[in-house]
């Protein structure tokens, strides 16, 4: 259940009507009161269409109802959504978050010495431990999925300063669209062979996945380079990458993103080549073994090519569902000899 920014509640909500713009007409809305956020949805399908900062929330009607409210951003600035509610209850609210805002802040002349030093570090560490954290976690739930396919190729390019650009080829391009769909993964997924520098498979926000060419080129069948991409579907399905991504992403950015629903270019610089220096995430054993049982893929291909071996490669391979059992090829043979000549004549 969401919490609210006033600890009595567990969920507040209210009908509003939104105008998200001044030419526009009216909207009717779900308003509700989250952690950090004033969340307008959709009345139909719960769907979010807008958040505003709490602290940048203003009425501009006091005294009167149905009270309007606008973010204080857009104001003076021309053309601004506003907000109209007459729900007393998430009125009353609404007007406690502002007074407690405004209680927060520093009045001159009347705080000195230890005082004004405690305010300051209470709104210090409320800044940078709480309300970050809080609003990188909204941020990866609402973000659409356009927009993560789209943070997960910015992260891609950034990769291929180091592993150089993905082999491209129609061809091979059919395949690789095969063997995805032989393992599950999702309509949409985005997969990039990269030539070298990437230790076995990696998925990125927006079901891009990013695998080394080498599970193509060194194997005689496609089982490994199957079980790699599967593994690392699994372990995104444990691990979002959006949360981890948006985790180096700075503060006033991600505000960024909730309020335009963008990002800057820019941003990811350094973030893919990082990824590469850094040992992979894997699932647990026991989802990756159900996984690869579900899929009707052997564990062991996969195990026998991880960049590490250990006590989990050794137990992915005695485990094996398919240790002593048939099990459906992952690819055809001439798929499989396709998908062999992807990077074949590419520079």
């Amino acid at each position: 259940m969401r919490s609210t920014a006033l600890r009595q509640f567990q969920r507040l909500e209210a009908p509003g009507s939104w105008r998200p713009a001044p030419d526009a007409q009216l909207r009717e809305v779900v308003v509700s009161i989250g952690e950090a956020t004033l969340i307008l949805s959709d009345p139909k399908s719960d769907a979010p269409l807008a958040h505003w900062s709490l602290p940048a929330v203003k009425r501009m009607n006091p005294g009167t109802r149905p009270a309007v409210y606008v973010p204080v951003a857009a104001e003076g600035d021309g053309p601004f959504e506003s907000l109209e509610v007459d729900d007393r209850w998430m009125i009353d609210a609404i007007g406690r978050v502002q007074a407690a805002i405004a209680a927060r802040r520093p009045h001159p002349g009347r705080l000195r010495g230890g005082l004004m030093a405690g305010a300051v570090l209470v709104m210090l560490l409320a800044g940078a431990v709480w309300l970050p954290g809080a609003m990188r976690s909204h941020a990866a739930r609402i973000t659409p999925a356009a927009e993560r396919q789209q943070i997960g190729l910015a992260i891609l390019r950034d990769m291929s300063r180091t592993t150089g650009a993905p082999c491209a080829d129609p061809a091979a391009a059919g395949s690789l669209h095969l063997l995805a769909k032989r393992i599950g993964l999702p309509a949409g997924a985005r997969i990039a062979v990269l030539r070298e520098g990437l230790p076995g498979a990696i998925m990125l926000p927006g079901h891009v996945l990013a695998v080394d060419h080498a599970l193509i080129r060194d194997q005689s069948e496609p089982e490994a380079l199957a079980g790699h991409m599967l593994a690392a579907y699994l372990t995104a399905a444990e691990t979002d990458p959006m949360v981890e991504a948006l985790a180096q992403v700075p503060f006033s950015q991600i505000l960024g993103l909730l309020t335009r629903g963008t990002l800057r270019p820019d941003v990811w610089q350094g973030y893919g080549e990082a990824l590469l220096s850094q040992p992979p995430k894997r699932a647990s054993e026991r989802r990756l073994l159900e996984g690869f049982a579900a899929a009707k893929l052997p564990s062991s291909p996969y195990a026998e090519t991880l960049p590490d071996s250990g006590t989990r490669a050794v137990a992915l391979t005695e485990s094996d569902p398919f240790r002593s059992h048939p099990y459906p090829p992952a690819l055809d043979e001439r798929d499989w000899i396709t998908l062999q000549q992807i990077c074949v004549g590419q520079e």
